[in-house]
């Protein structure tokens, strides 16, 4: 936002009066959800309330057939010898049926939009109309206009011919524009072409003023898609129709001076709209990225924890995993140990035992041994002494 903006003199465009202060309103943050929003649901509160004829649909002479004969049982139309004769009545998927659910004039028309939404989306509208990339964006001519917002002196109020707005409106290069508007007129299509609204039009540059501009406003109507808007009651149809922001605008300075005591200051209410303060985001600069990544927060930050386990940790088996057993129940590892030393003592024990038995085998071997070869030698003795008997 520019801090200071010219006031033009509306007989010499090269003329500059004075530089005023900028309306803080026009700094305020652009917000093209809101502003759609609010736009979207005030403009169903033009509508007029229309709905169908209760009976529409319901007055034929049907009857159904029932069942048993291979056919729905919507109602039929009754006669013989036409085509119309048993076709389907009454239903919604049926020709020349009723509606499925017809309009009635008691629906919920209107919608209700919050009282600081509306405040909001004029704010909004009104920021995104000193952006010329938005202005330029929606369609306007402004590669001749002196600067955004354009402001003029409040002796333009006294312009009373059309002539003479058509001449101020070419000396500052707005007329650029309302060819634009004057070359975009066709025909509308559908029944809209008669229903009073035959042509349809592009939208041209928003005078807006103050109470003081009656001959100004007589003067401008009658220019093809030039609007006149007066400063104290602010339309978002009209400075972003369609929803759309960056509406051409043309202040007077008695209107720009106004909206300070519309919408006040950032730290502050106006006197007309109170209680109501603009729109401050949280963050001046929105890349995120940018902030992040400078060298700045990067040395501020600590270093990259290592070997974080972002998944869930793995449930164990107690039974299984002695760590586990071992958080679960501390005495589990000097049980562990108890354990561990009784079983190597019961080893102990058994090699002692088998070491016993292989040394008392071996004796006994030793014996057998003694006793096989004794036995051996008093046989062969014997059966020597029975061969001298025979002799």
């Amino acid at each position: 936002m520019r801090p200071t903006v010219s006031v033009f003199n509306h007989k010499n465009s090269a003329e500059v009066l004075r530089e005023v202060r900028t309306p803080q309103v026009f700094s305020t943050a652009i917000r093209h959800d809101i502003v759609q929003f609010v736009h979207d649901n005030l403009s169903k509160n033009t509508r007029q309330a229309r709905g169908v004829d209760p009976r529409a649909g319901m007055k034929h002479s049907a009857e159904s057939w029932g069942t048993g004969r291979a056919a729905a049982r919507i109602p039929r139309i009754g006669g013989s010898g036409t085509s119309r004769s048993g076709q389907g009545a009454f239903g919604n998927m049926c020709r020349k049926g009723r509606m499925s659910f017809p309009l009635h004039t008691w629906r919920r028309w209107h919608r209700k939009v919050n009282l600081r939404q509306r405040r909001h989306a004029l704010a909004s509208a009104l920021a995104a109309s000193s952006v010329w990339g938005l202005v330029n964006a929606r369609g306007h001519r402004i590669n001749n206009v002196p600067q955004l917002p354009l402001v003029l002196d409040n002796e333009v109020n006294q312009v009373s011919k059309t002539k003479e707005a058509v001449a101020l409106l070419k000396a500052f290069g707005l007329y650029e524009d309302v060819e634009r508007v004057m070359k975009s007129k066709s025909l509308r299509p559908g029944r809209g072409k008669m229903r009073n609204r035959r042509f349809r039009m592009r939208r041209g540059p928003l005078v807006v003023v103050d109470d003081q501009a009656q001959a100004l406003e007589r003067a401008l109507r009658n220019i093809p898609g030039v609007d006149v808007l007066n400063v104290n009651r602010l339309n978002i149809r009209n400075l972003a129709p369609g929803g759309q922001l960056g509406r051409l605008l043309v202040f007077t300075e008695g209107a720009l001076a106004e909206l300070k005591q519309q919408f006040g200051s950032l730290r502050g209410s106006g006197t007309v709209r109170k209680n109501y303060l603009l729109r401050r985001e949280v963050l001046s600069n929105p890349d995120i990225g940018q902030i992040i990544n400078s060298d700045e927060v990067q040395k501020a930050l600590r270093d990259k924890k290592k070997n974080k386990v972002l998944h869930s940790r793995q449930k164990k088996n107690p039974f299984r995993n002695k760590n586990m057993m071992d958080f679960l129940n501390p005495f589990n590892k000097e049980l562990r140990a108890m354990r561990q030393k009784g079983a190597s003592k019961t080893r102990r024990i058994r090699k002692e035992r088998k070491a016993q038995t292989n040394k008392s085998k071996a004796v006994l071997d030793s014996i057998l041994d003694k006793v096989d070869s004794d036995q051996d030698r008093l046989i062969s003795e014997f059966n020597a002494a029975m061969d001298e008997i025979r002799v």
